[in-house]
């Protein structure tokens, strides 16, 4: 803290200083400041031959009535060169912004290392995103999603926000609005720059670029290259991360970890399950007295990341030659990857019960024997506490344990992954990418009033990713002494017509090696470090051995037979080609201008393919129990990972014919009519659609315009969502489980119809823009609601509705453990992605900005905001039952439904000063507080595990605001420093109950920060 607070000091001494002394320096700067928002597309360019983003129609953009944002270089460098994941949360007109680590919401599983872009909060999906005016390939993540990290921030000229549906322009995607990435391509010479960022608590995050461009005799050349390094950030290094469990029972616990929850008499008198009494001496959470059970609760949340370790690297390079005077060719390339490595639970629960091809296996409960070793020293080190019986002949009964309640490893971490590197031991998997894309692209002139274009582009997306997880089958073995890469007696096989007794003889012996599952096998807490004083070893208890394997301390040979890491190769790949004649009619109406147009047709092909190694593939282990018994079976087949779930390999493909045209028509001087229009065939079930949308922009005065636009936009099915199926982790009750995701060939096109009108002010020194939207959203593809599911079938009570003949479709989708149907004994679900309920949304953007002197400084004031008037999502219904009631999710933090967190207002304000070499930026950023809108199961008493008692703290998350700071100084040597402040205060995020203890959507972990940038023009 001490240092925190000498570095922020530090920071705003610097920046003081640099006030102070802005008005000495001679030389001067260009570029005028301005919010991300705030540069309307009038001001971006007067260049005759520009296309801006929401036309096809080269010409200049003084009369257009899109509503378009530009974000420049200059603008992006006088904000200190944010980062994509920084720039993105700031934008105002976004919402849900996937990019900081957050594995615990299935709409950000498997994108570590990924940033997207998503307008209106309509999902990242509905956003197209391009680079150059042409396509990129969507990720083949669970939400297929264009990963702008892939982009190198040294060859971005500016970025173009279109905040408006574009389907009648760009085709599918573009229903929320476009996102256009758009390179330099008049850089002469060499620029080199480099920036160090300090967080607290982490080794900071770092990078470089370089980047050459050249044009001379009908040939340009530009290349750019850029690496970054972000560091790991643990919830352990920032307090609001890691919470008691009485304080947020949301924060990363867990009712089945390990220590965990059995019962110590098998099945004598049912099933009463207690937890394993090492919980609170390791730092698990016991029910507090008057809770109506008792069960050991644990904190996965201390092995996890608030930011993951990446590495990037990008490379771009783009040529334009002039082929003869009237015709050119340009060639672009680009190629990225990102190495990401993930921390997570040092293991997961094994959801699946060990099947009957497993020594001691019964379909239902994992059995620890009551010869093993570990229940014979936990029975005797706790005595009458533990529960333990002794049937009539004196043999200790066995020990069992649901799936859903106990897992391998937690507290005491994963020793497979324990080294100097991962002191924790926690789970590590990898989230590698590698993408490239590939443009070639013909220009000709046929006449002064006529352009022809056509290109090809080719892109493709590698996502290579690991999962940790157990074979419960093995696992069981394990747990009755037949584990083991060296057991006789582990297959089904060779177990074959052994009686208990004689099973109870061999165990342990001809190689075969156990799994203690209790805390007596746990040395110490390995987040905390604090010792367990009734480890095996420690005690030395009398007459056990104390050999790895033996049955007190577990060995790593046997571990690493059960724990298994599987591997996801998912490759997307698009082919696009297209071509367009544009130019002026020589026609007009009343307006000194000639009526534009263009048209054109455009093929796309888009594959998804999936790869999986053999513990991820269900053709090659499609029940629990083949792994010991190659002709085992199962109805149905579900693998035999205990928790991630096997899939199919899958390959599909899409192929969309498209036909488009525009009309821009000048009917007087003062009033501009843009008419557009697409056709889209996808073939097959999927179909076709056409698309519409007129826009008019009308100039009142010289400084007071209008301008408005109706129109619809649709996106069609990706391939992967038409079949085949995936596994996502969501919480149900008390905990994580598997949630299977299936596809649906019978999707159809999402649609949506858009409405826009808009005040806009120029006058001098003052610009301002009042912009109204709406978006009327029909059936958006989206997979079914988990929260919904479960509040439907299981109500408030846990089991409301189970058996109830109406919901006997719905309770069909879950397995449930041997309790039965209830909310906390639910061990998988079964979901797929359909069509779901409409949504109708809309709201208003303000942008005003002012420049002005004072005095020998240059000073812009300006600033951006965003209000959502209403975000109305309708009745939602899956097999025949209400699972979601209508609700207005604005203002909310909508868990688990369809919609995103939506607060009602967003919006940045700026203060910018530049006075010679010097400039100096303040801002300060908000977003509005909303509410966490879940009921009783969350809010209410809590029975199982603090006696009822009701913890509201969290139900209001409050606002999220920031103030930071940005100088530069540009020296006439080509040298410019950059040091920016970022959240100047250092304050943490709003407080909500959620597994990080805050919102990562919305808000940052990272507390103040401060970077150090250097670049250098040659």
């Amino acid at each position: 803290m001490a240092k925190a607070l000498f570095v922020r000091g530090s920071a705003c001494a610097a920046l003081a200083w640099a006030l102070a002394t802005a008005g000495t320096a001679q030389a001067q700067i260009g570029g005028d400041p301005a919010p991300a928002q705030a540069t309307p597309v009038d001001e971006a360019s007067s260049a005759p031959d520009i296309v801006v983003t929401g036309t096809l129609i080269r010409g200049t953009p003084e009369n257009l009535a899109v509503p378009v944002d530009v974000i420049s270089g200059e603008e992006l460098a006088k904000q200190g060169a944010p980062t994509a994941v920084d720039l993105l949360k700031n934008l105002t007109v976004a919402n849900g912004t996937v990019g900081d680590a957050n594995q615990f919401d299935n709409r950000a599983q498997g994108s570590e290392g990924v940033a997207s872009v998503n307008l209106r909060g309509l999902g990242p999906q509905r956003t197209l995103v391009l680079l150059n005016g042409k396509r990129m390939v969507p990720s083949g993540l669970g939400i297929p999603i264009v990963d702008v990290n892939m982009f190198p921030a040294a060859a971005i000229g500016r970025v173009e926000i279109l905040k408006d549906g574009a389907a009648a322009t760009y085709g599918s995607d573009a229903i929320a609005g476009v996102v256009n990435f758009i390179t330099r391509t008049d850089q002469e010479g060499f620029l080199v720059s480099g920036d160090y960022r300090w967080i607290d608590g982490s080794k900071g995050d770092y990078g470089g670029s370089a980047s050459f461009g050249h044009d001379q005799d009908g040939f340009r050349i530009f290349v750019a290259a850029g690496y970054q390094r972000r560091s790991e950030l643990r919830f352990t290094d920032r307090d609001f991360a890691v919470q008691p469990y009485p304080t947020n029972p949301q924060g990363a616990w867990t009712g089945g970890g390990n220590p965990g929850n059995f019962d110590f008499n098998g099945t004598v008198g049912g099933i009463n399950l207690t937890t394993d009494l090492g919980c609170e001496g390791l730092g698990g959470f016991r029910s507090a007295p008057g809770s109506n059970t008792d069960r050991c609760f644990t904190q996965f949340g201390q092995f996890d990341n608030l930011v993951e370790p990446e590495e990037r690297f990008q490379a771009y390079v783009d040529t334009d030659i002039d082929l003869t005077d009237n015709a050119s060719l340009r060639l672009t390339g680009l190629y990225s990857f990102t190495n990401t490595r993930v921390t997570s639970s040092p293991s997961y629960l094994p959801t699946l019960p060990p099947s009957t091809n497993a020594a001691f296996g019964n379909g239902s409960l994992f059995v620890i024997p009551g010869y093993a070793p570990a229940l014979r020293d936990y029975c005797a080190l706790y005595g009458a506490q533990a529960g333990c019986t002794r049937g009539t002949s004196g043999a200790l009964d066995s020990a069992v344990g649901l799936p859903v309640l106990f897992r391998p490893f937690l507290l005491g971490g994963n020793p497979l992954f324990q080294d100097r590197t991962n002191d924790r031991g926690s789970a590590i998997s990898k989230r590698d990418t590698e993408a490239m894309r590939f443009t070639a692209e013909v220009n000709v002139a046929l006449s002064s009033n006529i352009d022809f274009s056509t290109s090809l582009t080719y892109s493709e997306y590698l996502r290579d990713y690991d999962g940790t997880d157990s074979f419960g089958d093995l696992l069981q073995n394990a747990l009755a002494g037949f584990g083991g890469p060296n057991c006789a007696y582990a297959s089904t096989a060779s177990r074959a017509g052994l009686t208990p007794a004689q099973l109870a003889g061999l165990a342990g012996t001809n190689g075969c090696t156990y799994f203690n599952p209790f805390s007596t096998a746990v040395p110490a807490n390995a987040v905390t470090g604090v010792a367990n004083p009734n480890f095996a070893g420690t005690r030395s208890p009398t007459g056990f051995s104390l050999a790895p394997g033996a049955g007190l301390i577990n060995d790593l040979a046997n571990i690493d037979l059960f724990f298994r890491t599987s591997n996801t190769r998912v490759r997307t790949q698009q082919y696009v080609a297209d071509m367009a004649f544009s130019g002026r009619t020589g026609l007009r109406l009343w307006a000194d201008q000639d009526i534009g147009f263009a048209f054109g047709a455009q093929y796309r092909k888009n594959t998804f393919q999936t790869r999986l190694n053999a513990d991820a593939n269900i053709a090659i282990n499609p029940c629990p129990g083949t792994p010991l018994n190659p002709a085992a079976t199962c109805n149905p087949r579900t693998g035999a990972l205990g928790f991630l779930g096997t899939n199919p390999e899958r390959d599909a493909q899409a192929d969309v014919y498209a036909l488009f045209a525009e009309l821009q028509v000048p009917i007087i001087d003062a009033i501009n009519l843009q008419l557009s229009a697409r056709y889209e065939d996808y073939r097959g079930n999927v179909g076709s659609t056409f698309d519409p949308q007129a826009r008019l922009k009308v100039e009142i005065t010289d400084w007071l315009g209008l301008r408005g636009g109706i129109g619809t936009s649709f996106r069609g099915p990706p391939p992967q969502n038409l079949s085949g199926s995936g596994v996502s982790l969501q919480v149900i009750g008390t905990g994580f489980r598997a949630v299977e995701v299936f596809g649906n060939p019978n999707l159809e096109p999402e649609s949506a119809t858009t409405y826009n009108a808009g005040v806009l002010i120029d006058s001098g020194p003052f610009n301002a823009s009042l912009d109204y939207w709406r978006y009327d959203f029909n059936g958006p593809i989206e997979s079914e609601p988990v929260s919904g599911l479960a509040a439907a079938l299981f109500g408030a009570s846990g089991t409301a509705n189970c058996g109830n003949p109406t919901f006997a479709a719905l309770q069909a989708r879950y397995t449930f453990n041997l309790n039965g149907c209830g909310i906390n004994n639910v061990a998988r679900l079964r979901t797929q992605v359909f069509n779901s309920a409409d949504v109708k949304t809309s709201g208003l953007d303000a942008t005003a900005s002012y420049r002005g002197e004072l005095g020998p400084v240059e000073l812009a004031v300006g600033g951006a905001a965003t209000y959502v008037i209403d975000y109305k999502v309708d009745d939602l219904l899956v097999e025949g039952v209400l699972v979601q009631p209508a609700f207005n999710a604005v203002g909310q933090l909508n868990f688990q439904t369809t919609a995103y967190p939506i607060p009602q207002w967003r919006g940045n304000w700026y203060v910018q000063g530049d006075s010679g070499p010097h400039s100096l930026r303040l801002q300060f950023n908000y977003v509005d507080g909303y509410t966490d809108q879940r009921g009783p199961a969350i809010y209410g008493p809590n029975l199982g595990a603090l006696g009822g008692f009701a913890n509201t703290r969290g139900k209001e998350i409050g606002s999220w605001r920031t103030f930071d700071a940005t100088y530069r100084l540009a020296l006439d040597t080509g040298t410019t420093f950059t040091l920016a402040a970022v959240n100047i205060f250092d304050r943490d995020p709003p407080f909500a109950r959620l597994d990080p203890n805050y919102d990562s959507f919305t808000a940052s972990p990272l507390g103040f920060t401060l970077k150090a940038g250097v670049s250098q023009r040659f």
